[in-house]
């Protein structure tokens, strides 16, 4: 029976409104903004306003991990300011939550490295979420971004977090072997939500059904 729903996706796609709908249709736990506030907490984060300048500039480890902070609430302005950690604790704390979270269950959680964590766990079921690099553009700026900066956000987040897909897990981003489908969220909203809802019903299905045909 499935007990976790991992959605990572690409920056922009639209992913944590989907989430959000997808957790109230199962009734499950939503773990995207939470995590960022415990991240931040136990890596001892100073909520300020975030320092003013460019991500190139940051220590790797950093970078990394900002990016993951930026791409959890997709339109948040308020991205913590970071006390320096080196990218092991880092990895460590997040894979703790992540477990934590898919063993109580009945929980979607929303990136974070879930899908490759929570790989070998029956349980789970993941899915990937993207969207062509304009419509993500577009996104970002219906969200009060302007045109340069949703670029940039674009271009600099994705490939930040592919660096530390494949210095964690040694996988190229996002892998799609890991998953068990990917949409395109340029069919809406709504349309995203029902088709993970499906498509969750229907990996289900096959797992009831696996037994008697699998010679």
């Amino acid at each position: 029976m499935t007990k976790v729903l991992t959605i990572e996706r690409e920056y922009g796609s639209g992913a944590a409104a989907v989430a959000q709908h997808v957790a109230v249709r199962l009734g499950w736990r939503l773990c995207d903004q939470v995590f960022t506030d415990e991240i931040a907490r136990r890596m001892k984060c100073d909520k300020r306003e975030v320092e003013q300048h460019e991500e190139r500039k940051d220590p790797l480890h950093y970078r990394l991990f900002k990016s993951f902070l930026r791409g959890s609430f997709e339109g948040s302005l308020n991205e913590p300011q970071l006390r320096i950690a080196d990218a092991e604790s880092i990895r460590r704390v997040t894979e703790e939550l992540v477990r934590a979270a898919a063993a109580e269950g009945q929980v979607v959680i929303v990136g974070r490295g879930s899908a490759y964590y929570l790989r070998e766990r029956s349980d789970a079921v993941h899915v990937f979420l993207y969207a062509p690099f304009d419509e993500k553009v577009r996104r970002l700026q219906r969200e009060g971004k302007s045109q340069a900066e949703a670029v940039e956000l674009v271009e600099t987040i994705d490939r930040d977090r592919a660096a530390f897909i494949k210095q964690h897990f040694d996988v190229d981003w996002p892998a799609r072997h890991f998953f068990h489908f990917m949409i395109n969220t340029t069919i809406g909203e709504a349309a995203a939500v029902q088709t993970i809802l499906d498509g969750v019903a229907a990996v289900e299905e096959g797992k009831a059904v696996a037994p008697s045909g699998s010679r």
